[in-house]
């Protein structure tokens, strides 16, 4: 098999660093985009290189980011640019390959092998052409790993940040890589990682030299391909970005920066992870019909559960039924550590939907009329066959 040349680009401190860009006021300035600015007991959600500097965290509180870095500014996020962004980043990463494989918004794959004698150039030379072009275009920089496979092209965009390339070949891969954190790689969490940290096992170079039926005993069949992958043994192709399949799921989870317990802390975190969920949902045009609660306390135990509801996209119905969920088996009486939400049983909506006059599910309806009332009162919309019942209440109206 031809040896592979691929990259990962993956944008330095993606959420803050748009900010940044579309708020000339921000620049030079410690920036930390918040879930809500307004309350110092929001989370950070992102963060730029200088507010880095300062030890502000993603996943704390704004109080306690604030009290590292006084002179932080909190922004809102606005997740409809990132989208629209990210998908600006993928056609110009579309000029070198079809091959290209997001991870997120803000990281992808590309297999530029058949490219590098279309341009002439190498795979570092296309990576630095890349990040040049992104800060000409975008304002903002990103990191790009170079290597013969995703693991080690996604471990190259990681080692040195911000505004760099690296490469790992097959020729210096162990030697550059094996000294690093077990924890470096895609899919090796804190849970894991603190699992093998107690049997000694803390580097890559370590989880290496076990034997492949120790880690697929461990591990089942994910661990061996792993293990392959890790001893450049595994091919894994990046797939085609115009033939990429729709999820099975869409979710989002967080380890928080302390344990919590107390309901109010555990909403916050749900609410957090409903807005991204949402977000993503409407970017791609989808309702889901099942929903999953994970979580995971203090000593690593994990609590799963789901539910079948009716389909559903906004992040107020995400979190109302992520609540009930949790509060039909959560105690709030251990410390939590880890929260996970997930929607599946998705449906692709179209992008245009006709209203039929005579369709009895009504839901939809009643659930806008219940938001407008809300928002502007209960005169401004109703249903004709409330009228008595509005005229009653408020008097003729002309």
């Amino acid at each position: 098999m031809k040896e592979r040349t691929i990259l990962h680009s993956d944008v330095n401190n993606f959420f803050a660093s748009v900010e940044c860009t579309q708020n000339p006021q921000l620049v030079g300035k410690p920036v930390a985009v918040a879930g809500n600015p307004k309350k110092r007991n929001g989370i950070i959600l992102a963060k730029n290189e200088i507010a880095k500097s300062f030890g502000v965290k993603t996943g704390e509180a704004i109080w306690q980011a604030q009290n590292k870095c006084p002179e932080l500014v909190t922004v809102g996020p606005h997740y409809d640019q990132y989208e629209k962004i990210s998908k600006q980043l993928h056609q110009l990463y579309l000029n070198y390959t079809d091959l290209v494989e997001p991870l997120g918004l803000d990281e992808c794959w590309l297999d530029v092998t058949d490219s590098l004698k279309y341009f002439g150039k190498s795979g570092v030379e296309i990576a630095d052409e890349i990040r040049q072009k992104v800060k000409q275009t975008f304002g903002f920089t990103v990191s790009v790993g170079v290597s013969f496979s995703k693991i080690f092209a996604k471990l190259g965009s990681d080692f040195k940040k911000p505004d760099a390339t690296t490469e790992f070949t097959r020729e210096n891969f162990k030697e550059k890589t094996y000294s690093l954190p077990l924890n470096s790689i895609v899919g090796i969490g804190g849970r894991l990682a603190s699992k093998f940290e107690k049997m000694n096992i803390q580097t890559i170079g370590d989880f290496v030299s076990l034997k492949e039926d120790f880690i697929e005993h461990l591990l089942g069949k994910v661990g061996k391909e792993l293990h392959q992958k890790l001893l450049g043994e595994f091919y894994d192709p990046v797939k085609c970005y115009y033939n990429l399949a729709p999820p099975k799921s869409i979710g989002n989870g967080t380890t928080t920066i302390e344990d919590i317990q107390i309901k109010s802390d555990i909403e916050k975190v749900v609410k957090f992870l409903a807005e991204k969920i949402a977000k993503r949902m409407a970017s791609e045009n989808y309702e889901g019909s099942c929903i999953s609660v994970t979580i995971k306390t203090a000593n690593f135990e994990r609590f799963h559960h789901s539910h079948t509801i009716a389909p559903i996209r906004s992040s107020e119905e995400i979190f109302d039924r992520a609540m009930t969920l949790i509060d039909s088996f959560w105690h709030y009486d251990k410390m939590v550590r880890a929260i996970r939400v997930r929607m599946s049983s998705l449906n692709k909506l179209s992008k245009l939907e006709q209203l039929s006059l005579f369709n009895e599910d009504t839901n939809n309806l009643n659930q806008s009329i219940k938001q407008i009332q809300q928002k502007y009162g209960d005169d401004k919309i109703f249903i004709a066959s409330d009228t008595k019942s509005f005229i009653n209440r408020n008097g003729p109206h002309s």
